[in-house]
């Protein structure tokens, strides 16, 4: 009799635990992906859900969210806008790996720290052609994630004469690219103005095509 009701008592139990488990995967394996998917789709936010791909030529070049610094193929004639520094990165300027981001969670003080961006200032005055002390700040520090899309327009001022030579493109063409592409505060008072390296890229290619 007492194995008769145990046994009941068991199943009656396990049924209980299979029904609720049916019933959470329903609820969060199916109905909860599918309603997140929904929002996903409504007007203004299908192209973040899907990574906020940038396209040119109808063809992905890459996102608006992740900036990838471009590498050219000789340094000596580098026709490329670069982007913040990354601590990823194996040299002082990089480029770094996209796909580990982070900070270098050094101190402000910490001698490593200091000593790496005397090397950023050293080597990008030295690329662009101008003093140490005209080389902006956001030039030799790293972004909290790595993969900053990016840049002050002191940065991109800073190298437009060098993009406007390699490219063979007027100084102006390109100073009125940086221009168009600059982009204000949030709200005109949160943040600070900034300029996407990837669209700037584009932007200088389409003109060199042109």
């Amino acid at each position: 009799m007492i194995l008769v009701r145990w046994f009941s008592s068991l199943v009656r139990q396990t049924g209980a635990g299979l029904r609720l488990l049916l019933v959470l995967t329903v609820v969060t394996g199916v109905l909860y992906p599918l309603a997140v998917w929904g929002v996903s789709r409504a007007p203004g936010l299908v192209g973040k859900a899907e990574g906020s791909v940038v396209r040119a030529g109808g063809r992905p070049v890459g996102s608006a969210l992740i900036g990838v610094d471009l590498t050219a193929a000789d340094p000596a004639h580098d026709p490329w806008f670069h982007t913040r520094p990354s601590a990823s990165a194996n040299d002082p300027l990089g480029p770094g790996d996209p796909s580990t981001s982070g900070g270098s969670n050094l101190a402000a003080d910490n001698a490593k720290l200091v000593d790496l961006v005397r090397k950023r200032r050293a080597a990008i005055a030295d690329r662009e052609g101008v003093p140490e002390a005209a080389v902006p700040v956001d030039a030799v520090t790293a972004s909290a994630s790595g993969v900053d899309p990016d840049i002050s327009p002191a940065y991109a001022d800073l190298q437009v004469a060098r993009v406007a030579r390699v490219n063979g493109l007027p100084e102006q063409v390109v100073r009125q690219i940086v221009d168009g592409h600059v982009r204000g505060r949030v709200l005109g008072v949160l943040g600070e103005p900034a300029v996407n390296v990837l669209d700037l890229n584009l932007a200088v290619r389409q003109a060199v095509q042109h």
